[in-house]
C-alpha cells in the first residue's frame, strides 16, 4: 500500500531532498512502502537538468536549487501543493514514459473533480487549461496557461520529485523565471479560475483520483 504524508506549514527544500532520497533509497531496499508526499515549499527556484541559464531571469529574487530531476526551471511556494511521489515504477511496469503519462492522466482526473479540463500539449511539459475568458491571442486562438508542473527522477527504478499544481500562489512569483522554457503561455490557479478550492480540497481529489490512476498501491 501506498503512505500518504501531508506536511503542514512550509518545508525547506533541502529538507524535502533529503527526505525524498532516504525514501526512495528504503523503497528500494525494501524497507519501506512506496509514499506520496503533499507538502509545500517557501519561495524558490528549481532547475530541472535541461534548465538553461537565460531563463533564470530575476536569479535574486529568490533561492535557486539545483533539482536534479527532469524539466527545466520552476517555482514552488506557497498556495501550491507540491506532491512528491515515491513509487516503484520497476514493479509497476518499468515504462517510465506510460508512467509519466499516469501523473498527467493523475493531474487531470484531479482537476476533473473541479470542473477544470486540463489538457496535455506536445512539446510543452505540465497541464493546460484553456482561457475561454481571456482575448483571443494574435493567432484568433484562447490563450492557454499552466495550472501543474510534472518532473520527475528516477534511481533503481524507484521515482521521486513529482507534480506540483497550483491552489492559490502569488502568480507574479513566476516572474522571476521563464517556467519551463516557455514564453508565448502564463500560468494559471484553481483560484485564479475562479475557484475557491482549498489545499485540503485538492488533497482530498488528489488522494481518490490516485486509486483511478494507479490502483490501491498493491501489485
Amino acid at each position: 500500500m501506498v503512505e500518504w504524508i501531508i506536511s503542514d506549514g512550509l518545508v525547506p527544500y533541502e529538507v524535502a531532498l533529503r527526505e525524498m532520497e532516504a525514501r526512495a533509497a528504503a523503497i528500494a531496499a525494501g524497507t519501506a512502502p512506496e509514499a506520496v508526499w503533499l507538502l509545500e515549499h517557501p519561495p524558490l527556484y528549481t532547475a530541472g537538468t535541461s534548465a538553461r541559464p537565460q531563463d533564470l531571469t530575476d536569479p535574486d529574487r529568490f533561492p535557486v536549487y539545483e533539482a536534479r530531476r527532469g524539466g527545466q526551471y520552476t517555482y514552488h511556494g506557497p498556495g501550491q501543493r507540491v506532491i512528491y511521489v515515491m513509487l516503484d515504477v520497476g514493479r509497476r511496469g518499468r515504462d517510465v514514459r506510460r508512467f509519466v503519462q499516469q501523473l498527467e492522466e493523475w493531474v487531470i482526473a484531479t482537476l476533473a473533480e473541479f470542473n477544470v479540463r486540463g489538457q496535455i500539449r506536445d512539446g510543452r511539459v505540465g497541464v493546460w487549461v484553456v482561457r475561454d475568458d481571456k482575448p483571443l491571442t494574435a493567432t484568433g486562438t484562447p490563450p492557454e496557461d499552466k495550472i501543474a508542473a510534472i518532473g520527475i527522477r528516477l534511481r533503481k527504478w524507484i521515482s521521486f520529485h513529482g507534480i506540483s499544481i497550483n491552489v492559490d500562489p502569488d502568480l507574479s512569483h513566476f516572474d522571476g523565471i521563464v517556467p519551463c522554457g516557455i514564453t508565448e503561455h502564463g500560468v494559471t490557479s484553481l483560484v485564479d479560475l475562479g475557484l475557491p478550492v482549498t489545499m485540503t480540497d485538492l488533497d482530498v481529489a488528489l488522494k481518490t483520483t490516485f486509486q483511478q490512476v494507479f490502483g490501491d498501491g498493491s501489485h
